[in-house]
């Protein structure tokens, strides 16, 4: 489970994809078949989240990695490429971008 803090250790990912009404479920069933059966077994994860406005436009992932070279490890197997191609098809556009939490709030 992601852990949102300054003490946490960890590579944080924040990916944002945006697409139309109508591919909105195909694309969340693509990200959840990732999770399921790929990302969440690859060396280094911690956790994720799935986020999809009300307008059904946008969709936010949150995830976690225990370093950076886990992340782009995972980014780069031939499995994840694949998908990630089936995933571009789906949507307008996506892109990962690391972060450090500089701060957070309880």
């Amino acid at each position: 489970m992601p852990t949102i803090s300054t003490d946490n250790d960890v590579q944080t990912v924040i990916t944002t994809f945006e697409m139309t009404p109508g591919t909105c479920q195909d694309l969340m069933d693509e990200l959840v078949d990732a999770y399921e059966n790929f990302i969440s077994k690859q060396p280094g994860f911690v956790g994720a989240g799935l986020h999809v406005n009300d307008a059904q436009t946008r969709i936010a992932n949150y995830s976690q990695w225990a370093r950076r070279e886990d992340f782009l490890a995972m980014l780069r197997s031939d499995e994840m490429r694949a998908r990630n191609r089936r995933i571009n098809e789906l949507c307008r556009s996506f892109e990962p971008v690391m972060y450090d939490v500089a701060s957070s709030f309880h």
